[in-house]
């Protein structure tokens, strides 16, 4: 969703009296709140993977009245494109995918040599199906306000000292810096870095006066429970205690961040925060994070990227080899500007 932000602002900058609505999962409505690019937000009742051809075709027909001009379909499956076909808008763009052809009536292939990231294959969709592709794509920025960031201050009761990142915070606090770190993954562990070493770089910056907060889902609560407890307990833990807005609105007030190529990576890039993007098993060519301020760690082995959830050898070189010293260095020259 972060990286479709591009495909939006690509919309608005050739067509800039469009209004564009967005069909997607509830999970991810916060992050379209904070899209400036975005009318409405449509929440897709089906879960992932269902199937459900009577519940898409109700909501293709429900869709019907708004009278849309086309409709842009990032998934490559099928079943997504049903929708818009029983909504009888009359651009269907996509990529063929499963067969869509019957559902699909600007059907484009897939050239996977020349869009070789997906933020590209997103926007391309955007652009005529002949048009040059822009030299850079634009990149994510999720909006955040004041009132937004007070308020998970308040609620989480932050020390006035941390609250001093946030714009507008009163001149008499003292700043103090705040590491995020985001240590999970949802694909598997050959994108995790190392509990242990996400430990070492926690006591480090807390050691020289930092705040460390983790930031997770309910399924990276044990990894961010070891760091905390290798820590004594001095890192801020809000793994699973906040919503996703809540998390995006607290990782605003972060300055460095230190991620897993995962979501929380890309909402920090749309953040335009400096982040260390740790790469394993995934191709950071592929996915990078969209952000002129982030510095990419990858070792490049020859077994990577393999894209398996899990070390196909057994020893996940791809992320062991990369030392917390080395994440360290990265803070300290992202933080002195020479990065």
């Amino acid at each position: 969703m972060v990286m479709a932000q591009s495909l939006f602002i690509t919309l608005k900058n050739t067509r800039p009296d469009c209004q564009i609505d967005v069909l997607a999962p509830a999970w991810t409505l916060s992050l379209l709140e904070r899209m400036p690019e975005v009318n409405k937000a449509i929440v897709m009742p089906l879960p992932r993977g269902k199937f459900g051809l009577m519940e898409r075709i109700r909501l293709g027909l429900s869709l019907r009245s708004e009278n849309y001009d086309q409709a842009i379909l990032l998934p490559n499956s099928w079943k997504s494109a049903i929708p818009s076909f029983f909504a009888n808008i009359p651009v269907r763009t996509g990529y063929i995918g499963e067969c869509r052809w019957g559902l699909l009536n600007d059907a484009r292939k897939l050239d996977k040599n020349r869009l070789t990231m997906t933020v590209q294959r997103f926007v391309a969709l955007g652009l005529p199906v002949d048009a040059p592709m822009p030299i850079e794509c634009p990149k994510p920025a999720l909006t955040i306000s004041n009132d937004k960031q007070q308020r998970v201050i308040e609620k989480f009761k932050l020390a006035p000292s941390a609250a001093a990142s946030a714009p507008g915070s009163p001149a008499a606090y003292t700043p103090i810096k705040i590491l995020a770190l985001c240590p999970g993954a949802e694909y598997g562990p050959a994108k995790r870095w190392p509990i242990e070493y996400y430990a070492e770089v926690a006591k480090h910056k807390l050691d020289q006066g930092w705040q460390v907060w983790l930031f997770g889902s309910e399924k990276d609560k044990t990894d961010s429970e070891q760091i905390n407890k290798a820590t004594l307990g001095l890192c801020t833990d809000f793994t699973g205690r906040t919503s996703l807005a809540e998390a995006v609105d607290l990782m605003s007030l972060a300055n460095t961040v230190v991620s897993n190529d995962s979501g929380l990576m890309h909402v920090a890039a749309a953040l335009d925060k400096k982040i260390i993007a740790i790469y394993g098993s995934s191709d950071p060519g592929f996915t990078p994070p969209l952000n002129d301020k982030a510095e990419i760690i990858s070792l490049n082995l020859e077994c990577a990227p393999c894209f398996k959830r899990d070390c196909p050898l057994g020893h996940s070189h791809c992320l062991t080899g990369i030392t917390p010293e080395r994440v360290l260095e990265s803070i300290t020259l992202t933080q002195s500007g020479r990065k």
